[in-house]
């Protein structure tokens, strides 16, 4: 076993916290070969298909990544912007902005990177960034409010195994969820808010969730609870009375069970018990993404319509608003509590360092 080099490596450097804010990922471009591409790293984590690895290997390059890639690539085309994949235009505001407001707390003691879990910029890379820039102190922040382990747990193994040949590991500690966090909740209800007061009130509110084989909830994944807390609370938060919302659950894949009530099902039933009138909202997405503003907005708008609906609206994720920038940074401060806000001084470091002999 060998180990890298340590960056950068002097008495002479300042001493950092850092925060790796992380999201799940994106293609580099809405076309088949980049979505072939981060299919395969993305479906090939056994954190997210638990299935044996020969088999599923078979299933994964004999079916899937020759006959997926062309969809989700049409998928995708639909929703890429000048700024590229929404995802990644939004992360990347969302880090901008985090990083400015912790630097008006912090100075530059604070440095915050982006981070894909599949794609890039990579986890790795991100911990490099931070290495190079100081960090001896590391807090991640994915940001999935729900806990699940095809998300959350994954994030860790691509620290750990990003962390795996380096010499000098960065004091570790990682946020597992907010799904409950009073700013996170009110950050949500705002939203809901300031959306009904141009659009009105509808007939039905929808939480959708993306989903997960309800076998792993069965083996104990916490994900199904996280999002039904959040919705409860999200629903005490606007006043909401049980018939005046549903959970549900989308994005499904493969022929097993997955959790339940689903989303496109759910609005067809609505509209087939004669309501017209449907908002929806997706508060496990921290950024609008092809699940949202396709799958959602217009896919599962269709169905609805289709049905008999009559009028449906999506409510945008969080993104980069300030109250989702403040609620990050509240966390980011619990969650670094104890630890120093200041850098390190270096020069009296150095020069007792220098007086003992290390040359850098």
């Amino acid at each position: 076993m060998s180990y890298e080099r340590e960056i950068d490596h002097s008495h002479a450097r300042q001493a950092r916290t850092g925060v790796l804010l992380v999201n799940l990922g994106t293609p580099d471009a809405p076309d088949r070969a980049s979505v072939r591409r981060y299919l395969r790293e993305f479906l090939w984590d056994p954190r997210v298909v638990e299935i044996s690895r020969p088999l599923w290997w078979l299933v994964l390059n004999g079916i899937i990544l020759n006959t997926r890639p062309g969809r989700s690539a049409q998928a995708y085309a639909k929703v890429w912007g000048e700024a590229g994949s929404p995802l990644l235009d939004i992360s990347r505001r969302q880090c901008a902005a985090l990083a400015e407001r912790l630097g008006r707390d912090y100075g530059d003691s604070i440095r915050v990177e982006l981070a894909m879990r599949y794609g890039t910029p990579s986890i790795a890379a991100g911990i490099r960034s931070l290495r190079e820039h100081g960090v001896t102190r590391l807090l991640v922040l994915p940001l999935y409010p729900q806990y699940s382990a095809t998300t959350t747990a994954s994030v860790f193994d691509a620290v750990a195994d990003a962390l795996r040949h380096v010499r000098r590991i960065p004091e570790l500690r990682m946020v597992n969820s907010y799904h409950d966090d009073p700013a996170y909740i009110e950050a949500l209800a705002e939203s809901v808010r300031a959306f009904q007061s141009s659009h009105g009130v509808p007939d039905r509110l929808v939480m959708s969730f993306h989903g997960i084989p309800r076998e792993y909830f069965d083996a104990g994944d916490p994900y199904f609870c996280h999002c039904q807390k959040t919705a409860r609370l999200l629903a005490e938060r606007l006043g909401l009375a049980n018939e005046h919302y549903v959970v549900t659950f989308q994005s499904r894949l493969g022929p097993r069970e997955w959790l339940k009530p689903y989303t496109d099902e759910t609005l067809k039933a609505l509209a087939g018990q004669g309501l017209r009138h449907v908002q929806l909202i997706c508060p496990g997405f921290s950024a609008d993404c092809l699940e949202t503003l396709e799958e959602i907005k217009v896919e599962n708008r269709d169905y609805f319509l289709a049905a008999g609906g009559e009028r449906f609206e999506y409510i945008p994720c969080l993104n980069d608003s300030n109250e989702h920038v403040a609620m990050m940074s509240d966390l980011v401060a619990r969650h670094t509590a104890g630890w120093p806000t200041e850098p390190v001084e270096s020069a009296p470091t150095l020069e007792r360092a220098h007086a003992m002999g290390a040359s850098r």
